[in-house]
């Protein structure tokens, strides 16, 4: 193959395994309606005013939340739906069939490697693309072949993570994926903007679904260049005890417009703990397509 032609290899997706909106079925024919999660609020819990900081109590949450991943989720499996927005242009929904198997660490050795599996099931133009990372496997590389038509032309390739070429129309590489590195990110946004003032944040009990869930709103009102966005929001699932939706929105264009989404991430059909082997993450698995 020639040169030029490997460089028309499309980018494969290294989403932030963002926060999502949990429901019992995904039809892969349905239209995205993801953007404005359905839910009914039960009621509204104010941030306690002794708070050092509005974030503090957020911040303790996802704490907590990833205390309760890392203790207690091995993998998982699920629909997962992003939407980014690119150089100031809004994407199309994408939606990837994952699988997921947490780092385990003991004795301050990885005993079980980071690893996604991700196969696209649309838009049309991409569908059947399949991207596998593993941790420490393949010189860091991830293992990849397209979808669509450039799938039957082009070959499967091993590119870096954050290189150009994976990186392509992607926020986050592959290696920042998934819930437990979603919780670690949360944590990370919230500390450093808990070094600024102007800064608003509720957590309400909310239904999504027939669900129980938490929602966690940040609004930054005033536009600064140390803040990421005007509002973020973070549902989480009660049952499941973890991030199910993340949704951020820039400052509108205009005084009294919409906020302007900047990213989401969504993960439906969750399985946890069911028990996903080294197979899972190899290309030489026969239900895969490398």
């Amino acid at each position: 193959m020639r040169q030029v032609d490997r460089r028309r290899f499309l980018s494969f997706t290294a989403a932030l395994g963002g926060a999502t909106f949990l429901s019992a079925n995904l039809l892969a024919g349905d239209p995205p309606t993801l953007s404005e999660p359905v839910h009914r609020v039960a009621k509204l819990d104010s941030i306690a005013a002794t708070a050092a900081h509005p974030l503090d109590p957020a911040i303790q949450f996802a704490h907590e939340t990833l205390k309760y991943v890392q203790d207690n989720v091995v993998d998982y499996t699920a629909i997962m739906i992003k939407r980014e927005r690119i150089d100031g242009v809004l994407g199309d929904h994408e939606f990837m069939g994952i699988k997921v198997r947490n780092r385990k660490i003991k004795n301050g050795q990885v005993v079980t490697p980071f690893s996604v599996y991700m196969t696209f099931l649309k838009p049309t133009e991409i569908k059947g693309r399949e991207v596998i990372y593993v941790e420490n496997q393949n010189k860091g590389n991830i293992v990849a072949h397209e979808g669509g038509v450039k799938g039957k032309f082009l070959p499967t390739m091993e590119l870096d993570p954050k290189g150009m070429l994976a990186m392509r129309n992607q926020r986050y590489p592959i290696v920042d994926m998934g819930i437990e590195n979603l919780c670690l990110k949360l944590i990370e946004k919230g500390q450093r903007d808990r070094a600024h003032a102007e800064c608003h944040v509720e957590h309400k009990s909310v239904k999504i679904g027939e669900r129980p869930s938490t929602l966690i709103s940040v609004v930054h009102p005033m536009e600064r260049s140390h803040f990421d966005f005007h509002k973020a929001e973070i549902f989480i699932d009660d049952q499941l005890k973890v991030p199910v939706r993340y949704a951020a929105y820039i400052w509108p264009k205009s005084p009294g417009g919409e906020p302007e989404l900047l990213e989401e991430y969504t993960y439906q059909n969750i399985k946890m703990n069911v028990g996903l082997k080294d197979i899972d993450f190899d290309r030489k698995n026969p239900k895969y397509s490398f």
